[in-house]
């Protein structure tokens, strides 16, 4: 597995959309999240304290199916996008009538400090990141030892009805390459985290015409990759695009409806005790090494 940055995302767009995106939490995302909630069934031990990183974009509604499901757990929310900020804000406080706001679970606002929280969610965030390397260092920093991260992304297969009806065109890619789940998994470990688990499935929405397509596309994302097109195109680039969609789209529906393909990647991996460095002349006490061979090790697994 490469330690370089993703290739085909480039970074100042990356940069753009993340400063640009909608204040909003697309339904496909919430959906995302309800069935890693899901997952979470499996997990033997309540947080302490979580953090929900980007969640605006990552579901509003999967922040409260995590939040009913640990209403003791203290809730750091982690909002990347300063003009997402308010919009957390807004959707998660509750009047300072409500007896929820002065509850245990209420959410608060900021970074995480190192080692402060015993869980990270963040659902669909990672696919659009220009150095994914960095921002798993950062969740690995932000979590207590025997914690445990939660994440979902995009993986290869998504959207590659419109990745053919480019190829076909000759046009550059429709969209930067999602990675792997494998390849998540080697990067989880080289940031530290231990005993990754990694599983995908493939959702298939449906849409009445390509204009209908392309907006829901819009809303989840941007095409990152250095080679696309650059600059503004024209009506008649649009009216090409939609009519060769219409012709040659792989998976069309006997109602004439479009199929769009979306892989979705599932993580799950927690945080062990800190290896010891040894040197060529290291010196272990026997009270150390008992306290090692003594620690429990917690995997969060039932």
């Amino acid at each position: 597995m490469s330690t370089e940055h993703p290739p085909t995302i480039d970074p100042v767009a990356a940069a753009r959309w993340h400063a640009a995106a909608p204040a909003q939490s697309p339904w496909l995302h919430e959906e995302v999240a309800r069935r890693m909630d899901d997952r979470l069934q499996w997990i033997r031990q309540a947080p302490a304290a979580w953090c929900h990183w980007d969640a605006v974009r990552g579901g509003l509604q999967g922040h409260a199916l995590v939040s009913a499901r640990y209403p003791q757990a203290l809730c750091l929310v982690t909002e990347t996008s300063p003009h997402c900020v308010p919009v957390a804000m807004q959707a998660l406080t509750r009047p300072w009538w409500s007896p929820a706001r002065w509850s245990a679970g209420r959410p608060r606002f900021g970074l995480p400090q190192e080692g402060g929280v015993q869980m990270l969610w963040a659902n669909m965030a990672l696919h659009m990141a220009s150095d994914p390397q960095a921002l798993i260092a950062q969740w690995h920093r932000a979590l207590s030892v025997d914690g445990y991260l939660m994440f979902s992304c995009l993986g290869p297969d998504t959207a590659k009805e419109l990745h053919a009806v480019y190829a076909a065109l000759g046009w550059p890619p429709a969209g930067h390459a999602f990675t792997d789940m494998h390849d998540w998994g080697d990067m989880l470990v080289q940031a530290g985290f231990a005993e990754p688990v990694m599983d995908m499935e493939r959702i298939t929405l449906t849409f009445a015409t390509p204009q209908r397509l392309l907006q829901e596309l819009r809303e989840l994302g941007r095409n990152l990759h250095p080679g696309r097109f650059v600059g503004l195109r024209g009506r008649g680039w649009k009216a090409e695009l939609l009519q060769k969609m219409a012709e040659r789209w792989a998976d069309k529906q006997p109602d004439g409806q479009l199929s769009l393909t979306f892989e979705i990647v599932y993580g799950h991996a927690y945080k062990p005790q800190p290896k010891l460095r040894l040197e060529a002349n290291s010196a272990v006490s026997l009270e150390d090494m008992k306290a090692m061979l003594k620690q429990p090790r917690n995997t969060g697994l039932r």
